[in-house]
């Protein structure tokens, strides 16, 4: 089974949304887990608006990607273009993707309605690229 890492700036609210997706999506597929440059929390809306479309987030914990292996992972998808800012080993796992979403962090509910949707097709994607590898 696949190891996938989701990480961004902060580890709040679109590595969280991405989290929640792939472990919906690709339970027993795949296993994930989401970090931060830094950890900081799992944004409120961001519970929110993963809850409104049945999938809970609200126990998922905001995490430093220095918790984490690199080695540990085939797959490490950069949510918000911090790929050039994350150490050479992550960015050389089997997969490395760098999505540059939007952070809706401080914006409008719709904002992260869009974020969160673009996350979904981008995760279900992934998902079935893993399955091929």
């Amino acid at each position: 089974m696949k190891k996938v890492m989701f990480v961004c700036r902060r580890n709040s609210c679109r590595s969280q949304m991405a989290e929640g997706f792939a472990k919906t999506l690709g339970a027993g597929k795949i296993e994930v887990v989401s970090s931060g440059l830094e950890a900081s929390r799992v944004h409120p809306t961001a519970i929110e608006v993963m809850a409104e479309i049945g999938i809970d987030v609200k126990t998922q914990t905001s995490d430093a990607l220095s918790d984490f292996q690199a080695e540990d992972f085939d797959a490490v998808i950069s949510m918000c273009g911090c790929g050039v800012s994350l150490p050479e080993a992550w960015v050389t796992r089997e997969v490395f993707e760098d999505w540059d979403l939007e952070d809706p962090d401080g914006k409008s509910i719709e904002i992260f309605h869009r974020v969160r949707d673009q996350i979904k097709g981008r995760v279900s994607s992934l998902i079935g690229k893993l399955g091929e590898i």
